[in-house]
């Protein structure tokens, strides 16, 4: 089995990219979504016990904890210790039950994937990006986004540039939708004649 990560800055169109890979018949494990929904399950109790008053009505509120985090780094720290490994959990799960379904490759679609050392336990790297201009105007237009919320996501996010320079794809977001469903089928030739990882 193959797996790519799929990676790239808020803005930069990686979920529609993610879209062109499911399309194309690959398995998509979207880590955000996995998020969200130990959120409402699992998170929340440990979540609720390192942050007291986030959790209503049996969910994490996440308006609520992203309040308790405004210019804390340390609890920033705290809430991924207590998420990233649930996170992990379910991404194993996903990959060994797409290796008993015999997939060549799967994406993992995960957005700190660099800051987060994920690129260790993938094959090659795909990293989805615009022009700055562009990335901003899309953020910007977001409802309930700020110039102030979208550079304080910029600063918690390694580069685009320094992405850039480690992937092994590079899926330019900035031109037509039919440019990067040809540019992922062209990643998935290249990735389909190399060899994966054995998963037992």
């Amino acid at each position: 089995m193959f797996i790519l990560g799929l990676t790239g800055s808020i803005g930069m169109g990686k979920s529609t990219t993610a879209g062109y890979f499911r399309a194309a018949g690959v398995p998509v494990h979207d880590s955000d979504a996995v998020v969200h929904r130990l959120y409402a399950g699992e998170a929340v109790a440990p979540v609720e016990a390192a942050f007291p008053g986030v959790a209503v009505e049996g969910r994490s509120d996440r308006a609520k904890l992203a309040a308790q985090l405004v210019g804390k780094p340390d609890a920033i720290r705290q809430l991924e210790q207590i998420v990233h490994p649930l996170v992990r959990a379910v991404t194993q799960h996903f990959i060994a039950e797409q290796a008993v379904r015999g997939a060549r490759v799967i994406v993992l679609d995960i957005p700190l994937l660099f800051e987060t050392g994920g690129e260790k336990n993938v094959d090659a790297v795909v990293v989805v990006s615009a022009p700055p201009d562009l990335q901003r105007t899309r953020v910007l237009s977001r409802p309930g986004m700020t110039a102030e919320k979208f550079d304080a996501l910029l600063a918690r996010q390694m580069t685009d540039a320094q992405k850039r320079a480690r992937a092994h794809f590079v899926v330019d977001s900035s031109r037509s939708f039919d440019s990067a469903r040809a540019q992922v089928r062209g990643i998935l030739r290249a990735v389909a004649a190399l060899p994966g990882r054995r998963i037992s």
